[in-house]
């Protein structure tokens, strides 16, 4: 009996052990990179913000706005795939930076934009300055966090998304009320060349606070570097995929399924994201400072969701029924908020439930392909789900624009949106196993 409890003891003491490498190798990564992927997502995204002074400035359409609001995953998906590999071959510190400094110049250079054309070009260019950010950081993850962990660590990294517009869109609102006119520019301009000033810096901070590997982690003891590499190795041992080539990857039934179901998720949270302050601004009939402010309020519910049921996700070890019920209630949401004369506080209420489930689909997505594919096989597999999903960032304001100009309602935009995310939360069903150490019921 006395064996018996010291083994339990020792064996309650090691898991502790273990819990407290990752917890250290969490708060030493996951701030940083939460914060450089608000940065990021913000100057992807505050095109929203602009299109309240920008559309009536330039004389664009909706349909005009949500071509060139898209178009920037035109760049982003041809130069995806490449840009894995190089972060693969060259480190994380090095390409990372590379990254986030090329695209805080290019963001800089949208307030220059003054009609249809230079509109489409400077986002095309965004898209192929960040190319490779996003699924970077996934990749990146994985040489840090084992399956069974990165739930939740997926999660606190895209909190983020919300992060960025709940600060982000009181920030953005109020830079294109107070710097309006200012210097003969207008608000919408000075928001673009602000906002990537955090950009630049964050990225020329990137190779003092990453450590591209497990190994190279001088504030990690041996015995600490010992626990993950085991973890990891054990990893790739139940991975289904751990080096491929291209071909052999993409043409994989699994991966193009999964590629589908991301292109899902993204179209819900990129008709949040890129619609949120036009649905406000008509709800609350207000200024961009009205919208901005009131924004905060369906990020900041998105921030808790996200955080829970990631966590309860990993705590249970399910995956699927965690991703399919927020696609679901998320495509109710919005349809729900859409519809007219239903007043503010309830429109705001439904802006809330519509943006914490449809954001939380994605953090909860990457649980799924990340637990089956290992080695060079996971850089190019992650890149290329999410350089197909992402072509959801260049249809999803496109397509809501058309049918918005087409009905004469946004409504009918978010509708559309919501039968996407019920289509993919029907293929998500159909996932009856992720991974040997991912287990679904």
């Amino acid at each position: 009996m006395g064996q018996y409890v010291d083994g339990a003891a020792l064996s309650v003491a090691g898991i502790a052990a273990t819990n407290a490498v990752y917890r250290k190798v969490a708060w030493r990564l996951i701030p940083f990179l939460m914060l450089c992927y608000a940065v990021a997502y913000l100057d992807r995204v505050n095109i929203g913000f602009a299109k309240l002074g920008m559309s009536r400035e330039l004389g664009l359409s909706e349909t005009v706005y949500g071509l060139g609001a898209g178009i920037f995953f035109i760049g982003y998906f041809v130069f995806e795939v490449p840009s894995n590999a190089m972060l693969h071959r060259l480190g994380a510190r090095t390409w990372i930076a590379r990254i986030m400094v090329s695209w805080a110049a290019v963001s800089a250079l949208c307030s220059l934009v003054g009609g249809p054309i230079s509109f489409y070009i400077a986002r095309f260019c965004l898209g192929v300055a960040e190319a490779g950010f996003f699924p970077g950081i996934i990749l990146y993850l994985t040489y840090w966090f084992p399956a069974a962990r990165r739930g939740q660590m997926v999660a606190l990294f895209m909190v983020a998304i919300p992060v960025a517009g709940l600060i982000g869109g009181p920030v953005s609102g109020w830079i294109m009320s107070a710097f309006d006119g200012w210097q003969g520019w207008s608000g919408w301009r000075w928001m673009f060349l602000f906002e990537a000033i955090p950009a630049a810096l964050f990225g020329i901070l990137v190779p003092f606070v990453l450590n591209s590997r497990v190994e190279e982690a001088g504030w990690l003891t041996d015995a600490e570097k010992a626990v993950i590499e085991r973890d990891l190795s054990q990893d790739a041992a139940g991975s289904r995929l751990v080096h491929a080539g291209l071909r052999e990857i993409v043409s994989d039934p699994a991966i193009l399924r999964f590629a589908f179901i991301y292109f899902c998720c993204v179209m819900g949270q990129y008709g949040v994201t890129f619609w949120l302050p036009t649905l406000i601004a008509a709800a609350a009939k207000g200024s961009a400072l009205i919208a901005g402010l009131l924004s905060a309020l369906p990020y900041g519910c998105a921030v808790i969701a996200m955080i829970l049921i990631c966590r309860h996700s990993d705590r249970t070890r399910e995956r699927r029924w965690h991703l399919m019920l927020p696609m679901m209630v998320g495509g109710l949401g919005l349809v729900a908020a859409a519809t007219g004369g239903l007043g503010l506080p309830v429109s705001m209420a439904l802006l809330c439930v519509a943006a914490a489930m449809t954001l939380t689909a994605t953090p909860m997505f990457w649980t799924l392909p990340t637990a089956m594919l290992s080695g060079s096989a996971a850089a190019i597999g992650i890149a290329a789900i999410n350089s197909v999903g992402n072509l959801a960032g260049f249809a999803s304001p496109l397509v809501v624009g058309w049918v918005s100009d087409r009905f004469g309602s946004v409504g009918a935009g978010m509708a559309v949106l919501a039968v996407v995310l019920w289509t993919g939360a029907a293929m998500t069903f159909r996932i009856t196993r992720a991974a040997p150490a991912d287990p679904t019921p």
